[in-house]
């Protein structure tokens, strides 16, 4: 009998044992082959051959000294995915997992105080302050993490320091210039609008008769948009534009350490956003002034970032916020975002996959920058399966890229923005009564949602499948996307009759 009692003791503390994670045991347990990190000029130099060889970096797939210096390199921040999916409300037990998380951490780390940065109030991700290698190898042997990244490894800034050319691999696309339009470069309508040129070829004006983006609103994820722009405020009904609201919220904390606090406002810093929310929307006015494609749609428009490039821990947080409060303003049909990374960035992801299970038609620019930084192919999150990646290409084609714009399998639509002149597109400028040209992918991402917008206005009913549908089937290519441009330009009015 004594013997039955002490194999069923044995037998019960090897299944305890065996139970509990590997984590659980003593951090002396955990070897560390390399102690040093890596410097910041070796992980971008990684990041780069990895991008050339393999088409693709993720932090998913590097080693956990990788990992662990890129975070060691960028503030000691860390970005946590836990849980079987990205919505807590879909995961019953998400404070219980975090908890958890949260004490290997701290059991790794020996202390209690400063270990938890921020808690998604949505999605299973938290950010958490992370010193030793140690944790990160604990942390990456738990099976209820999805990811773990550093959340302000600044690459960019990186590579602007030690990249081979001493230049940034990406353009901020700020500006706040004004320049005189060409009178070849638009077309007057009444009641004094221009209408760019780029209408013409995607028989936008035309498709105006059946449809202008009445009852339909778009989410702008961007810099935000001038105060000093009033076809974007006060006078956002102007013209032939009426009955419609432009809500501007901010979601950006403008600082360089990732533990500050406190939105900086909705205006636009940079000049993109600006130019963003005219080529969408801007109404069709009797100012003399750029009409943007949806001139009836409402916008609710974020400042998310302080540039295009999502780099730093307040860009990337700022956009996943957005994305999620997009997601759950059940008035917002289409969500346009012209800003990105050339790698996954797991937070911003989920923020992606957030707002599409809520319905939302996403659109991603394709990539825009200079021509030796092409190799990057069409970025992230435009690559995703939930978004629809749009580039610019030449006027009168349909798989001639602008040149500084990203192609590639997974682009979905293509607009045409760049002319012969070298002019791009007709848009407000950031000041009162000033015009500008802007290009690249973003003005091509920021058109094609609007004319979705277009789409399911004259459909009210539809799904954003539906809308998907008719946009594929009046574009160039149907039925068989071209390898990297997709279905090609859309000709809006066969899309919305």
């Amino acid at each position: 009998m004594k013997k039955n009692v002490f194999y069923l003791f044995l037998l019960f503390f090897v299944f305890t044992a065996c139970s509990r994670e590997d984590l659980q045991n003593n951090p002396e347990n955990i070897e560390v082959a390399q102690k040093d990190p890596l410097t910041a000029k070796q992980i971008n130099e990684k990041i780069n051959e990895t991008i050339k060889t393999k088409g693709r970096f993720f932090w998913n797939e590097s080693s956990d000294h990788f990992v662990w210096s890129a975070i060691f390199q960028g503030n000691k921040i860390a970005s946590i995915g836990f849980g079987s999916s990205f919505d807590r409300s879909l995961t019953q037990d998400n404070k219980a997992i975090e908890e958890e998380i949260l004490k290997v951490i701290e059991q790794y780390e020996g202390k209690t105080e400063r270990t938890l940065l921020s808690s998604d109030q949505y999605l299973n991700q938290i950010d958490v302050t992370i010193e030793k290698q140690e944790t990160v190898i604990a942390l990456r042997k738990m099976k209820n993490i999805r990811y773990l990244e550093p959340a302000d490894y600044r690459y960019f800034e990186n590579e602007q320091k030690y990249g081979a050319t001493g230049k940034s691999s990406g353009s901020s696309g700020c500006g706040f210039e004004s320049t005189t339009l060409s009178t070849s470069d638009y077309t007057t309508v009444t009641p004094n609008a221009k209408a760019p040129w780029s209408f013409t070829k995607h028989n936008i004006i035309n498709a105006w008769s059946y449809s202008t983006g009445a009852g339909i609103t778009i989410g702008v994820i961007d810099s935000g948009v001038s105060p000093e722009q009033t076809l974007l405020g006060s006078s956002f009904n102007n013209g032939f534009s009426s009955g419609r609201t432009i809500s501007k919220n901010g979601v950006y904390v403008d600082s360089v350490w990732p533990w500050s606090t406190g939105y900086d406002g909705s205006a636009d810093k940079c000049g993109h956003g600006t130019s963003m929310a005219s080529a969408i929307a801007s109404p069709r006015n009797n100012q003399g002034q750029p009409v943007g494609v949806a001139y009836n749609a409402n916008l609710v428009t974020y400042r998310a970032a302080s540039n295009v490039v999502l780099d730093g821990y307040h860009e990337q947080n700022g956009v996943k916020i957005a994305f999620t409060e997009l997601g759950n303003n059940t008035s917002v049909k289409i969500i346009s975002m012209s800003m990105g990374h050339i790698f996954s960035v797991g937070k911003i992801e989920d923020g992606v996959k957030y707002a599409y299970s809520k319905g939302k038609l996403i659109f991603c620019a394709g990539g825009t920058s200079t021509s030796f930084t092409n190799f990057v192919g069409v970025i992230f999150p435009a690559w995703m399966s939930e978004t629809q990646a749009v580039t610019g290409v030449k006027e009168n084609t349909s798989n001639q890229k602008c040149d500084v714009c990203h192609s590639g399998a997974e682009i979905d639509f293509t607009y045409q923005m760049e002319r012969a002149s070298g002019n791009s597109i007709p848009v407000l400028s950031y000041y009162n009564g000033q015009t500008d040209y802007v290009g690249g992918s973003s003005v091509a991402t920021a058109s094609t949602a609007g004319v979705a917008a277009l789409v399911w206005a004259k459909n009210p009913s539809w799904t954003r499948d539906q809308v998907l549908n008719k946009m594929r089937q009046s574009a160039t290519y149907y039925p068989t996307p071209n390898s990297d441009y997709g279905y090609g330009n859309i000709n809006v009015l066969q899309a919305v009759q």
